[in-house]
């Protein structure tokens, strides 16, 4: 078990305060050749155990290919959180463990209160994407300055459509984190080419993403 005795306690009070609706925890996994499959499994089994506002679905990355298409999946462990009418694009790749899991349960607080928390500046400037936007936040469990970077980009993803936020854990998934020339984190990329390095506040996080999605219609402009 991953949550002990007094956690479970915490916790279950801490749901009964924060989930004002249910939130659905859409989870893809496989059995064979995948590191941690089985204990983010486990650990958010044991959390959709304390409150009735969680509910947890299983899907096998391989059979389930409906599944996996309509949420876009291409690695695992992979975990969804979505409200009971809308996916938002926030999406965990890899083990929410040590800071990170601050970063889920601040994401299941913010989907069962269906509302980002952010600043009415960072909203209207958010609205304003009309871009797709795909950002990777690159972790680590042992990263404190992690969390916030992850947590800024799913409140954008919930602000916006056209925006998509993965964490993704760094030692699970080397191969990307070579490709995006991780050697710090968090590391935030944007539609694969747009960067920065950092836990940065709000507004200069929001600047950034913003800068991104008007770099990037200014490239499809070009190519049209």
């Amino acid at each position: 078990m991953f949550l002990d005795a007094d956690d479970r306690e915490e916790l279950k009070k801490r749901f009964e305060e924060n989930l004002a609706n249910k939130v659905k925890l859409i989870h893809f996994t496989r059995e064979l050749d995948c590191q941690y499959c089985r204990e983010t499994k486990q650990l958010l089994t044991e959390l959709a155990e304390l409150s009735d506002k969680i509910q947890l679905e299983i899907y096998n990355f391989y059979t389930d290919e409906d599944k996996v298409r309509e949420f876009k999946i291409d690695k695992v462990p992979a975990t969804v959180i979505a409200s009971e009418n809308k996916d938002y694009g926030i999406r965990y790749f890899g083990i929410p463990s040590g800071y990170e899991f601050a970063s889920l349960l601040s994401d299941i607080e913010m989907v069962s209160r269906g509302a980002s928390g952010l600043s009415q500046r960072s909203i209207e400037k958010i609205k304003e994407i009309d871009v797709p936007v795909h950002i990777q936040v690159f972790v680590t469990p042992t990263c404190p300055y992690c969390p916030s970077a992850v947590h800024l980009a799913h409140q954008l993803a919930m602000e916006n459509d056209l925006i998509t936020a993965d964490m993704i854990e760094a030692i699970e998934f080397p191969d990307l984190a070579e490709k995006y020339m991780v050697m710090g984190v968090p590391k935030v990329v944007m539609n694969d080419v747009y960067y920065f390095e950092g836990a940065l506040p709000e507004r200069h996080y929001v600047d950034k993403v913003v800068e991104a999605a008007r770099k990037t219609k200014e490239a499809l402009k070009q190519q049209n």
